[in-house]
């Protein structure tokens, strides 16, 4: 016989979830059992909850009544009194916001060293285009949500006119072989060796994540992330080694999809729980590599990376094939991230890079400005006061609610038009107008990279928000 509520709240269980467990386990566990045998079951559970707690099958009901209480281990810690000193870059050009945030940053006790990019904006905790060196730790919400987030461009054996001749087998391929947003995935399944990467089977989270990575391999997220194609004017002695003149291109910005952001939720919450820091300082608990909980974000971070790296190797792979173009050379980097590296002769930090790109001497990048401006393919000079840094983009000027209320569909589109720009998809959130001017961004930050490409978009993608 069934039990129904009015019988179950007459035993003692009163609330909701008690009794959706309860009902849960009846109809699961209970079918040869009697209506009488099941309430006295339930009676006992309600009266001695601890007798029942590893009891396969009314476990998590004793749970619920007798939760588990385990010892947190935590520290206090107070921020410096005076924050250290940072290198800014294009300093007309940043909000005070986000200056605010980055002193905030070099307030941590942890902190040896930091800088702030000219594209730099306002963010969660560390500042968008905020560097920041800290000693033996780890700061999940310094790397951010979409960890690993990257740019790569693909240098085409193709001359620019192909852009036109071809177009619509572009804006063709461009819609069946990319998918944007929050869900779902490629319409065909994606190959790829980091499904079988052992790191999978290590944590929890990561076994669970697991069926995620699956689906969303080779797809981009929303935002700002884009695939799209375009002319780049390469000059003499550039980085790709290719000789000197104009080439198609394909450029992919995206991350690590659902995944990063899990990660990253997961471990700012076990964070906050052990770092415990002055309330407008939350945003910068952090974990010490020397902790098992460290060492746990440092795999998963760099497992997520390699996963939005994985992401950009099929997105390239598959429109080539799809187009028959003959790939000639590739450029990729990646910011929300953490490294370990020198920051001073034999001193050795976790160098975190929230929105800022790599910019070592002689390390290869790209940074690109909006749908209707150029990007610039670049070469690192390297420098300590950078942190060997650079900007990842132009920066927003205004936020994606501003841009909402502030330009139409219409006046995206005019201005698309103006520069001879295709979108598929996209949303005002992305109005070129709403981001800083990249060519008053990168003489800011002529120091610290050197021009070797000129790329400019023609058929761009993006998610439809």
């Amino acid at each position: 016989m069934s039990i129904r509520l009015k019988d179950l709240s007459k035993i003692g269980y009163t609330d909701n979830v008690a009794r959706s467990l309860a009902i849960n386990i009846i109809s699961k566990n209970c079918k040869h059992n009697t209506k009488e045998e099941i309430k006295n079951t339930l009676t006992d559970i309600l009266a001695y909850p601890e007798n029942y707690k590893n009891d396969e099958t009314w476990g998590r009901l004793a749970e619920h009544f007798a939760p588990t209480t385990y010892e947190k281990n935590f520290t206090v810690y107070n921020l410096l009194e005076q924050p250290l000193a940072f290198k800014t870059y294009g300093n007309k050009f940043i909000e005070s916001l986000a200056k605010q945030q980055m002193e905030l940053a070099m307030s941590l006790p942890i902190t040896l060293s930091g800088a702030l990019m000219p594209d730099a904006h306002a963010g969660y905790g560390l500042p968008i285009g905020g560097v920041l060196a800290v000693d033996n730790a780890v700061i999940p919400y310094a790397v951010g949500l979409d960890i690993g987030c990257r740019m790569s461009l693909t240098v085409f054996d193709a001359k620019t006119d192909y852009l036109k001749r071809y177009s619509h087998q572009i804006k063709e391929a461009l819609k069946e072989y990319t998918h944007f947003g929050m869900d779902g995935g490629l319409t065909f399944a994606q190959e790829h060796e980091i499904l079988d990467r052992n790191e999978f089977q290590l944590t929890p989270l990561l076994k669970m994540l697991h069926g995620k990575v699956v689906r969303q391999l080779g797809s981009s997220g929303g935002g700002n992330h884009f695939v799209e194609f375009g002319e780049i004017e390469l000059i003499e002695n550039n980085v790709l080694n290719l000789p000197a003149g104009s080439y198609v291109a394909l450029l992919s910005h995206s991350g690590s999809r659902g995944m990063g952001a899990a990660i990253a939720r997961h471990y700012s919450d076990i964070a906050r729980e052990m770092c415990k820091l002055p309330r407008q300082a939350q945003h910068f608990a952090w974990l010490g590599l020397d902790t098992e909980e460290g060492q746990e974000y440092w795999m998963s971070m760099n497992l997520a990376g390699d996963f939005a790296q994985a992401c950009h190797e099929r997105i390239h792979i598959n429109l080539s094939k799809a187009l028959g173009l003959k790939p000639l050379g590739n450029v990729n980097n990646h910011h929300n991230f953490a490294w370990r590296e020198e920051i001073a002769p034999g001193k050795f930090a976790i160098v975190h890079r929230k929105g800022a790109t790599p910019a070592g001497k002689g390390v290869a990048g790209f940074i690109p400005g909006s749908m209707a401006t150029p990007g610039y393919l670049i070469c690192g000079k390297g420098g300590l006061e950078s942190l060997n840094s650079a900007s990842h983009g132009a920066g927003r000027a205004m936020s994606r609610q501003k841009a909402k209320e502030q330009f139409t569909q219409s006046a995206l589109k005019k201005l698309l038009s103006q520069q001879g720009v295709t979108l598929i998809g996209g949303s005002v959130e992305e109005m070129p107008l709403a981001y800083k001017d990249i060519d008053r961004v990168m003489p800011a930050q002529e120091s610290l990279v050197d021009i070797h490409g000129r790329f400019m978009p023609r058929i761009v993608r993006m998610n439809k928000e």
